[in-house]
């Protein structure tokens, strides 16, 4: 692993594999750069690819006290680093990180965001009850029960695709991570879609959902391609949340066609 220190000072760590033009995959919630593994492969044969562990995950630091603003910087230090436009690409909560980076750096050079949770202020994503009985769980040291809650009600994670997940190799960590499901549901609670100042920037975007996946992550779908200048939209069919995991070779064809076009 290799790091960079983010506007505030805190390393943060990724992975650096394949060879082409540079790649940046940003994980969301629960999970950190192994993530990626399953759909590596299929992308290090015609990128060189980072794959970033967000602030508070793997080998990367924290800060005493979080704000999903330095999550914004991190990536956008870590495209800036690399010293060439690099495409970008972030899934779930990784997608919004993925979205304000490229606000906040001129070197994106197409972008690909995966079912970014927003809304619109009119009234939270994550209904109070739900948050309380994650934030009971985890209190309570039961932070694969707060997992399963988070998959099943939250996400709409249907049974069979929430014991698939269960029996991926990336499983423990994300049960490791499970205590920071919390603040990242928090942020996004906090945070209000900006249309217009979403719709400043230009770089060529690909928004990507599931066919079946939950309201308020289609929501987000909707608010982007209407703001968005320069969008492009893939449905994939019968998927929900899980898209990857499910399907990734239809995935990955989607994310390439759209990168490797001329």
């Amino acid at each position: 692993m290799q790091t960079i220190r983010s506007k505030d000072g805190t390393p943060i760590a990724f992975e650096v594999s394949g060879s082409g033009p540079p790649l940046v995959l940003v994980h969301g919630t629960g999970g950190d750069h192994t993530g990626w593994r399953p759909i590596l492969p299929a992308l290090t044969d015609h990128f060189t690819v980072y794959t970033v562990d967000r602030r508070g995950r793997g080998g990367s630091g924290d800060a005493p006290e979080y704000n999903v603003e330095r999550e914004f910087e991190d990536v956008a230090a870590l495209v800036d680093s690399i010293g060439a436009p690099a495409d970008l690409l972030g899934t779930s909560y990784g997608a919004l990180c993925s979205l304000e980076a490229a606000l906040r750096t001129s070197h994106v050079r197409r972008l690909v965001l995966f079912e970014p949770p927003m809304q619109t202020g009119v009234k939270s994503i994550y209904p109070p009850r739900e948050v309380a009985e994650i934030q009971a769980l985890l209190a309570a040291g039961k932070r694969e029960a707060a997992l399963e809650l988070f998959s099943r009600k939250i996400i709409e994670a249907l049974p069979e695709e929430f014991e698939r997940g269960r029996a991926d190799p990336s499983w423990p960590v994300r049960v490791a991570n499970a205590h920071l499901i919390l603040r990242e549901m928090k942020s996004v609670n906090e945070y209000l879609f900006n249309a217009e100042r979403v719709a400043k920037l230009t770089t060529p975007t690909l928004l990507m959902m599931g066919g079946d996946t939950a309201l308020f992550l289609a929501t987000g779908i909707r608010l982007l391609k209407q703001a968005l200048p320069n969008n492009q939209v893939v449905e994939l069919p019968g998927l929900r949340h899980s898209a990857m995991g499910i399907a990734p070779e239809l995935f990955v064809r989607e994310v390439k066609a759209f990168l490797l076009k001329p």
